[in-house]
């Protein structure tokens, strides 16, 4: 076989290392400017409930369930909104409730505690960080230490109806294979007469432009990403959550992403939902901010400065670690 001539030789070299650098080059600048996580301080370690006023070390999402259904909450300056989605959740749920205060600065903590209390809400758990993270941040840690067989996500404005979380259980019962299933609560062009749906044209037209972003993105399956009410089996959190690195409003992309990455069955299923003053989202601001994020999320795994660990390597290092422990 004749060698290439010495000119074409030369330029594909050439063109080779500036492929070479340019990859490089946005690997650096990737890990440079991408959100970094931030695990839990000491003293975040532990959550608070009224039975006792010590705090009680957080479990982990890798021990074994000791309830149906973990409920995880995330909040931050929810004072004013919380007792009314506290109330209906005390109504419908018997769960296990495990509110997230990310750093708020008002008195979302104490008023979630004084609300059980109140009550009789024993089942009430809430850790609070020191740091605001954000909303994803809140909804991780929330999940990585959840008692649960099935995990529910669910925002603490109360916009979503605990009551549908029946229909979300009938939905990832019938999608679940290998003990994974995820069921997305959707509120956008479901054309189904039982659903309710109140929100303003402003945010109905950012979010249809969002999902177009989205959709071009790779997330075709799912119509809306961003509902507050995402019904997860065990095994599906962890091999998910574990390995999201987003802690602002774009991390439900994430989720989604690695569920599709892992080959865990999502089904959408249509909830009922209404707009709730109070919002901590800025509708413009955020929603830039969103897109953005959205490109450093997708540009990071192409380029492998994010991996995703699958479940049963992290059950090996686990088990690796608890041997050395004993």
């Amino acid at each position: 076989m004749d060698s290439l001539p010495s000119p074409v030789y030369g330029a594909l070299t050439l063109l080779a290392g500036f492929i070479f650098i340019c990859v490089g080059f946005m690997f650096t600048f990737l890990t440079l400017i991408s959100p970094k996580t931030h695990p839990l301080t000491d003293e975040e370690k532990y959550y608070r409930d009224t039975i006792s006023d010590t705090p009680h070390p957080l479990p982990s999402l890798f021990d074994t369930p000791t309830v149906t259904l973990s409920v995880v909450v995330p909040a931050y300056n929810e004072s004013q909104r919380l007792p009314k989605m506290l109330e209906e959740a005390r109504d419908y749920l018997e769960a296990l409730i495990l509110l997230v205060d990310d750093g708020s600065r008002d008195q979302t903590t104490q008023v979630a505690l004084d609300y059980a209390r109140e009550h009789n809400v024993p089942n009430l758990r809430v850790l609070t960080f020191s740091l605001n993270r954000g909303k994803g941040g809140a909804v991780t840690q929330g999940f990585l230490h959840a008692r649960g067989r099935y995990i529910l996500f669910a925002d603490a404005d109360g916009a979503t109806s605990f009551p549908d979380l029946s229909k979300l259980m009938d939905g990832i019962q019938k999608v679940t294979r290998s003990e994974m299933g995820v069921a997305v609560g959707s509120r956008a062009h479901l054309k189904d007469p039982g659903v309710i749906v109140k929100r303003s044209i402003i945010r109905r037209f950012l979010m249809r432009a969002f999902h177009a972003f989205v959709y071009i993105f790779g997330i075709r399956e799912v119509e809306d990403t961003q509902c507050g009410f995402k019904l997860f089996t065990r095994r599906a959190a962890q091999a998910i959550f574990p390995n999201i690195h987003v802690e602002r409003w774009i991390f439900d992309i994430e989720v989604l992403l690695l569920a599709t990455n892992f080959r865990i069955p999502v089904v959408e299923v249509p909830v009922t939902w209404h707009e709730v003053a109070g919002s901590k989202m800025h509708l413009m601001r955020d929603s830039i901010i969103m897109a953005a994020d959205l490109l450093l999320l997708r540009l990071n795994y192409v380029f492998g400065v994010w991996k995703a660990t699958p479940i049963d390597i992290m059950h090996d290092r686990r088990g690796s670690m608890l041997t050395k422990t004993n």
